[in-house]
């Protein structure tokens, strides 16, 4: 063999050798790579994710603010609703009722039978006011000064049998007549007022009088 043909030999095996050693070099395909658009994917689903966690942050502070600000209306409200009561006792913003000793009363602007002004009372929720002691005595006589007022007493059923309309037990209770009285005269006076005196006076239940209505604190 002659030089030339040794020298080829030489660089066909250094071919191999080289082509040999290029795909032991190349990368090998690992099976775990990703496309492009599964990347993509991946990055569009955590931003919606992020976008949602910071919408439900926004969220919770505007129901934290406005809970904050329901409560706070909430609580003037409820001393709002305190004041009016320590201020107007009788849960009216008018004069119609005065508060004494826990109970409320109306003194009456017009004048009726003793029957109708029973059923007035009835309609306000409450009755003719009924007096068990000095006490309440004074305070209805610093009331009605100089005018006539129907009370809850009567002895309509029983001649002389005087009841008050509550069921109290008239006998053993608080008594505040003017003297004289009840005389039942002509036979024609069974109902009782309080009189210009501010003492009681038995009365025809016909006639036309201011009356005095009472009822409990509203709960």
């Amino acid at each position: 063999m002659g030089i030339v043909g040794a020298h080829e030999q030489v660089e066909d095996r250094d071919h191999g050798y080289l082509a040999r050693m290029g795909k032991a070099m190349a990368p090998r395909k690992t099976g775990r790579s990703f496309p492009q658009w599964k990347w993509s994917s991946s990055f569009l689903v955590y931003g919606l994710l992020a976008l949602a966690y910071l919408l439900m942050i926004i969220l919770l502070g505007l129901l934290i603010s406005s809970g904050s600000k329901f409560f706070s209306e909430m609580n003037d409200m409820h001393k709002q609703l305190e004041m009016s009561k320590e201020l107007f006792p009788c849960g009216s913003r008018s004069r119609e009722w005065e508060y004494f000793d826990g109970r409320c009363y109306y003194f009456s602007l017009r004048k009726a039978t003793w029957h109708t002004a029973k059923s007035l009372c009835a309609e306000r929720n409450s009755s003719l006011v009924v007096i068990h002691d000095e006490a309440k005595q004074n305070f209805l006589e610093s009331q009605t000064r100089n005018e006539r007022y129907w009370i809850g007493l009567n002895d309509i059923d029983e001649e002389g049998e005087w009841r008050w309309i509550d069921g109290t037990n008239y006998l053993s209770s608080y008594r505040n007549w003017r003297q004289g009285q009840p005389s039942d005269y002509q036979n024609k006076e069974d109902c009782a007022e309080i009189h210009f005196s501010g003492e009681w006076n038995d009365e025809s239940c016909s006639t036309a009088n201011l009356y005095i209505c009472e009822k409990p604190l509203p709960s």
